[in-house]
């Protein structure tokens, strides 16, 4: 052992540590947040698929199912989305005072401290029905039980910060919001300039050692009715008062908003959305150092503290969203493709109109797969930070597409708005979730592959650790050990993409899992694709890998391929291989080949070692890309399930919030099972060449009291396709005088003429 590590192991060791780029605080702490879980057995690339299917399903015990079914349901009816963006820009005090005292601010809070005590699936499933009612409503829930002083305080804080504030938090007494990014610093929090300087001070009539500090933050949600805020900053010793270092990095702290020196700023409103959002500014704001989250020793901690707890937050919030857009939006656009005709056939026969709403149906039953399997994660106890940020991207950016063809479906009826308009707020919805907590730019470019590439590899971080290590002799044992595994593990994942590659994955392990044991070969032949062209590329490009953001781009749409289709395969065997599901996993399944195949001839065909890519591309990809994504026969099954009345319509869009009201959305339910139940008259009066179902009932084709049931239907289906019209008085304030648009612009050209 020590003549290889002499030998062989050191000059390699030595080479490697000159070219190690230095790496900064903040990313050494991102690193080390969160955990790896399913990530880094699809990096060994060599999947245990068994360990997949044992892990246990994310479930709902009696008492949150109570709570959805209960006060979710209670709270949604109090919500009207266009009177909350049209009327009120606001929720109504009604729902502010049931969130509060229902504890929705508290879900996430353990019982002892007086909050609800929910899993994340619970916190998941609440956010993801109220969405389907309001998305104003559900930031308003989801940002005090994502990341948080709530969150934060459970996890860092000192057991005497907790009894004190938990209790508030979870009762309403105290609303909350969290202060990370300022002008000067988006994405870039290190770059922030917020700060808090140690000194001597007065509070509450005692001198004690405290921080004096001063800030500027926006995009705040909850800011403006915040009583508790968060607030992220960079901690400064400069008399030395708690050590001998006097840049201590960046802290975390409570702020009441009602000290002197808070100043909370007007409202923003982000994309047309009227959850509360605003900025907010501190001058020599004076706190106690027992105020810094987890107390002294904590002092500089604040961007570690950040990132685990965005490990979890970013795994529940958005992608429950994210998800309840997509199957909100398969169930409104089926249902209005199968009641809308055109030509005197109904839309959803057309193949142009399949396409899309296929593309919707399947995105629904994805991000539902994955963010089940993520609360799965996070239910056990795991947070994982590289899953997390796959699920914030890929959720928010499929969610958009899923609503933009919503849209393109619905075409006029999505985009006149009014009360009636049930799809268009989300519409206006979506950047916001693209670029809130991380933006999606940023994450795709260079966290999931970056943080991904270190955290998940097998072998990676320990070499890096040990390459860091301040005591050579150690870093170079450990080096010796973690480097020489990792040769043979490189080794072992090229003859395995090998194989795998030239047989068309014929021979990958796969389990007995039916009609979708050959889809668990496929990803297996791509997980060792990856792994094997993962680890080509940190060998030829090293650090400089950072840098090449779109080949890190590339490498994390696999990685995020790789995931989102586990999460659709576990979610097929859970729910029993349901044969009337089939169709959407194919979709998923096509889909997602194909963007593997198509990221890999990317990055096979943009790598700079231009002799190490041909080999590659010998072994991992000999014939090309080669999958062309789902078939039409796919397409037209996939759509078809949510055109009729089903158990598979229900499976797909389970728990949205159903309000019996006169709302769009409840007229479109009730049209669609009227369509649906009088199919067959309608068939038989085709049939006969009659379009008069009185004319129909008076030559016998229909019976009168199936006539009036078709009546019904197409009065209601007259109801869904109706848009809002406004008196011009009612939309502009230049009208209100006259009350008749015709008599006002008559007086402006006589006044004009005059003039």
């Amino acid at each position: 052992m020590s003549f290889r590590r002499d030998t062989f192991t050191k000059p390699i060791f030595s080479w490697a540590r000159g070219v190690l780029p230095a790496m900064s605080d903040t990313e050494r702490e991102a690193l080390a947040a969160g955990d790896v879980w399913w990530d880094a057995d699809l990096f060994t690339g060599n999947p245990d698929w068994s360990k997949l299917l044992k892990i246990p399903q994310a479930t709902l015990t009696a008492e949150e199912r109570a709570f959805l079914n209960g006060p979710v349901d209670e709270l949604c009816a109090m919500l009207d989305e266009w009177k909350i963006f049209w009327e009120w820009r606001d929720l109504p005090q009604d729902a502010w005072a049931f969130i509060k005292r229902e504890k929705f601010f508290g879900m996430i809070i353990p019982k002892e401290f007086g909050g609800l005590g929910f899993s994340p699936y619970a916190h998941s499933e609440v956010v993801r029905k109220i969405s389907t009612r309001s998305i104003a409503a559900a930031v308003t829930v989801m940002v005090p039980n994502s990341l948080g002083p709530g969150e934060l305080l459970m996890r860092f804080g000192t057991k005497e910060q907790q009894e004190r504030w938990l209790p508030r938090l979870a009762d309403g007494r105290d609303i909350p919001c969290f202060g990370l990014t300022s002008p000067e610093a988006g994405s870039d929090a290190a770059s922030m300039v917020d700060t808090g300087i140690i000194c001597k001070g007065v509070f509450e009539g005692r001198e004690v050692t405290g921080l004096r500090l001063n800030w500027h933050k926006r995009y705040i949600t909850l800011g403006p009715v915040a009583t508790l805020l968060g607030l992220a900053f960079k901690a400064y010793d400069p008399d030395h008062l708690v050590g001998n270092q006097e840049e201590l990095g960046i802290t975390v702290a409570l702020i009441p908003t009602n000290l002197p020196g808070v100043q909370i700023g007007h409202r923003h409103l982000p994309s047309m959305q009227v959850f509360q959002n605003g900025p907010n500014w501190g001058r020599d704001v004076f706190i106690p150092l027992d105020y810094v989250i987890g107390g002294e020793e904590r002092l500089g901690q604040g961007w570690k503290m950040l990132m685990t707890a965005l490990a979890a937050g970013r795994g529940i919030s958005l992608p429950s969203l994210s998800a309840a857009g997509a199957a909100y939006a398969a169930r409104t656009t089926g249902a209005y493709a199968r009641i809308r005709e055109q030509f005197g056939i109904s839309i959803s026969k057309f193949e142009g109109v399949e396409e899309p709403l296929a593309r919707i149906v399947a995105t629904a039953y994805q991000l539902d797969a994955a963010r089940r399997l993520t609360c799965a994660a996070l239910n056990a106890g795991v947070h994982p930070a590289v899953i997390s940020g796959i699920m914030k991207l890929h959720a928010t950016e499929r969610m958009r597409i899923a609503i933009d063809d919503a849209m393109d479906i619905h075409g006029g009826k999505a985009v006149i708005d009014g009360p009636q308009n049930y799809i268009g707020n989300l519409h206006r919805a979506v950047p916001v979730g693209i670029t809130v907590e991380g933006a999606n730019i940023l994450t795709r470019n260079l966290i999931i592959f970056g943080q991904g590439a270190i955290r998940a590899h097998p072998y990676l971080l320990d070499e890096m650790n040990a390459l860091a290590d301040t005591d050579r002799e150690r870093g170079l044992t450990a080096f010796d050990k973690a480097f020489w595994k990792h040769v043979g593990h490189s080794f072992q994942t090229l003859f395995r993409a090998f194989g795998r590659s030239w047989s068309f994955g014929a021979f990958a392990l796969a389990p007995d899992a039916g009609d979708a044991t050959p889809f668990y070969r496929q990803l297996s032949r791509y997980s060792a694709a990856f792994a094997l062209c993962a680890d080509m590329a940190l060998l030829t490009l090293g650090g400089a890998l950072k840098r090449k953001e779109m080949l890190s781009a590339r490498f994390g749409d696999i990685l995020s391929e790789l995931y989102l289709l586990s999460a659709a395969l576990k979610r097929w065997q859970d729910e029993g291989r349901q044969k009337e599901d089939f169709a959407a996993l194919e979709w998923c399944m096509a889909t997602g080949f194909k963007t593997i195949e198509i990221r890999l001839a990317e990055i096979l065909a943009n790598l700079p070692n231009r002799l190490v890519a041909v080999i590659l591309k010998l072994v991992v990809q000999p014939f090309g890309a080669r999958v062309l994504g789902p078939s039409d026969r796919i397409v037209h099954q996939c759509a078809g399930i949510v055109l009729e009345p089903s158990t598979a319509r229900e499976r797909l869009t389970p728990d949205l919030a159903h309000v019996d009201d006169d709302s769009g959305f409840a007229r479109l339910e009730r049209a669609f099972k009227l369509v649906a139940a009088t199919d067959a008259i309608a068939k038989r009066m085709r049939a006969a060449h009659v379009r008069d179902w009185k004319e129909a009932v008076t030559k016998g084709v229909i019976t009168q009291a199936e006539g009036e049931q078709l009546a019904s239907a197409h009065a209601a289906v007259a109801g869904v396709i109706e848009v809002d019209d406004f008196a011009p008085e009612a939309l502009s304030p230049i009208y209100r005088k006259t009350g008749d648009v015709h008599q006002f612009f008559q007086e402006l050209g006589e006044q004009r003429a005059a003039s």
